[in-house]
């Protein structure tokens, strides 16, 4: 500690630099007891030394380079990138919104409203479709998926998409353009002000060739029939013969155009489950074993290569036998469905006589066969083996039994005349649509014209100014015709002959299954005879061999329908 003496200096010190000012004891005790140890966390224990020249030249240079940095930013958001913010700062209050435009409607050849649009009240930004309340109409209408958006509210699918049908095979003319709106906004996201940029352009309306009345009925008729008779199925289509307008084409099963565009899963998840595949378009996408349907595109190939001369007759016994090409010993049989007797071509067409095809399709002892070329050529001269172009999505080829397709499909089997006999009379590997049977129908009755079939009226769409035309002369035809005017009198398609209205027509029974233990029953033809108007072809798929009542039936009951309901078409 310091001693007295030198605090006495130290007071006199003070004194005379402050006098009149007093001094406290405990202010001189409180310094001195620190001095020793200069302890710097107590205040009297610091030493104070003047800030370095260098320090302050280097805050100054780092303020001024702040305030340089500061200054560029505010040069780049201001002149720079003035305009790219500005630009964004108006997106911030103004956006962009889709105008829906209306998908066109789609009528009858009458004017019967098919599918319309009406008001969505789940979503009102954008129409629901609306189908009318009529069976018999979905395959051949389609269905549409909606314009979609996410969680957040905007469109990531901003079009109708048609997925079926009329829907989807013109889908763009249906579909238009959709317009722009712009909505201004505030601060809070309330709208201020909304404008059309660019209005849409709302889609096209369609008419078709269908009567929805018989499409509507000749499927109610498919529908008892398959009911009533143990059938899996039905297909039925009539066609104008002059200009490929379809006045009918229906499927049963079918599955609803309104369900599937409204997105209604229990519906959904019915048909998906259901093993009668109401999804599949019969009439253009169903392949059948023909059956006697065909045989009158073998009769006519036979009368063009003078194969044979139509008054001839053949015996029917009710079968052929030929020699086993492996063991002459042994024959192979090929059985009629009866004892036909004697018959000739009009005869054979009428009562479906297969000892007559067999024979002049492949040949039988001195009667010269037509062969398995020829008959491959004369099918696909009447479009079979081929898309008939129809505007329906999803069409099928078919196949006509060949060599080539049997060493394709059996590994290398080679053709015997007995594929001939069966591909004669519309057995075999033989496959066709009931579409391209309706086709053919028609060429038989306008004399060799191939017409490409139309979903669209003819005044919007003519496919067929230049129809393709079949090289067999007239005097051909008309004895098919007259030999299938004779099913219809004298044989098997009975149930047309109808009070008022001349019908031709030629029916074909295919047995399908492991066992020929099911049968697809067919009817083909046109009306009225003397000067034909539609052709039609009707398959009810499918049932028991044992069952009689089947696709004459069907167009029996239709027939009659429009004699009393749509007599215009039986004119």
């Amino acid at each position: 500690m310091f001693s007295f003496h030198k605090l006495k200096k130290i007071w006199r010190k003070y004194r005379e630099k402050n006098i009149g000012s007093e001094i406290y004891p405990d202010e001189i005790f409180l310094d001195s007891s620190n001095l020793p140890e200069f302890d710097q966390f107590q205040f009297e224990g610091r030493l104070e030394k003047p800030i370095a020249k260098k320090t302050v030249y280097l805050l100054g240079a780092s303020l001024f380079i702040f305030a340089l940095l500061f200054l560029g930013k505010i040069w780049a958001l201001q002149i720079n990138q003035g305009e790219d913010f500005k630009a964004k700062s108006e997106n911030n209050r103004l956006r962009h919104a889709v105008i829906f435009a209306e998908r066109g409607v789609i009528y009858d050849r009458n004017k019967v409203l098919l599918a319309s649009n009406e008001l969505n009240e789940k979503d009102p930004d954008f129409s629901k479709r609306k189908y009318a309340d009529m069976e018999g109409l979905a395959h051949t209408l389609g269905y549409v998926k909606y314009p979609s958006k996410d969680s957040a509210g905007f469109y990531y699918k901003e079009d109708y998409t048609g997925i079926d049908g009329v829907e989807k095979v013109y889908n763009e003319a249906l579909t238009g353009a959709n317009g722009l709106r712009m909505i201004e906004t505030d601060a809070y996201g309330n709208v201020q002000s909304n404008s059309v940029i660019e209005p849409p352009r709302h889609g096209q309306s369609l008419t078709l060739s269908i009567d929805s009345r018989v499409q509507n009925t000749l499927y109610e008729k498919i529908k008892e029939t398959v009911n009533s008779n143990g059938f899996k199925g039905g297909a039925g289509v009539i066609m104008d013969v002059n200009t490929g307008e379809i006045l009918a084409l229906t499927n049963y099963p079918e599955y609803s155009s309104q369900a599937l565009s409204d997105g209604v899963q229990i519906e959904i998840n019915k048909y998906l489950k259901s093993d009668m595949t109401p999804f599949l378009n019969r009439a253009t996408e169903g392949l059948y074993t023909p059956g006697s349907i065909v045989k009158p595109i073998i009769a006519l190939g036979a009368l063009d290569k003078k194969i044979i001369d139509p008054m001839k007759q053949i015996l029917s016994t009710g079968s052929i036998s030929i020699p086993n090409p492996y063991d002459p010993e042994k024959f192979s049989i090929f059985k009629d469905w009866r004892v036909n007797g004697w018959m000739d071509m009009r005869h054979a067409i009428a009562f479906s006589c297969n000892i007559y095809f067999y024979e002049v399709g492949g040949g039988f002892e001195d009667q010269k066969g037509l062969g398995i070329t020829n008959i491959d050529n004369y099918a696909k001269m009447f479009g079979l083996g081929t898309p008939t172009n129809v505007d329906l999505p999803r069409e099928s080829n078919g196949i006509v039994p060949s060599p080539l397709w049997k060493r394709e499909t059996f590994s290398g089997d080679d053709w015997r005349v007995g594929d001939t006999y069966n591909t004669a009379i519309g057995q075999y590997g033989f496959q066709v649509t009931p579409l391209q049977m309706a086709r053919v129908a028609a060429a038989v009755a306008n004399y060799g014209k191939l017409l490409t079939p139309t979903i669209l009226s003819r005044e919007i769409y003519d496919a067929n100014k230049n129809p393709e035309q079949i090289p067999i002369a007239k005097e051909n035809f008309d004895v098919v015709k007259e030999g299938m005017r004779l099913t219809v009198t004298e044989s098997s398609a009975g149930e047309l002959n109808i009070p008022g209205l001349k019908v031709a027509a030629k029916t074909g029974t295919a047995q399908v299954g492991a066992k020929n233990q099911y049968i697809n029953a067919w009817v083909i033809g046109f009306f009225p005879y003397d000067k034909p108007k539609y052709s039609f072809a009707i398959l009810m798929e499918r049932s028991p061999s044992t069952n009689l009542v089947g696709s004459v039936h069907v167009m029996g009951e239709v027939l009659r329908w429009m004699a009393s309901s749509t007599p215009e078409y039986l004119k």
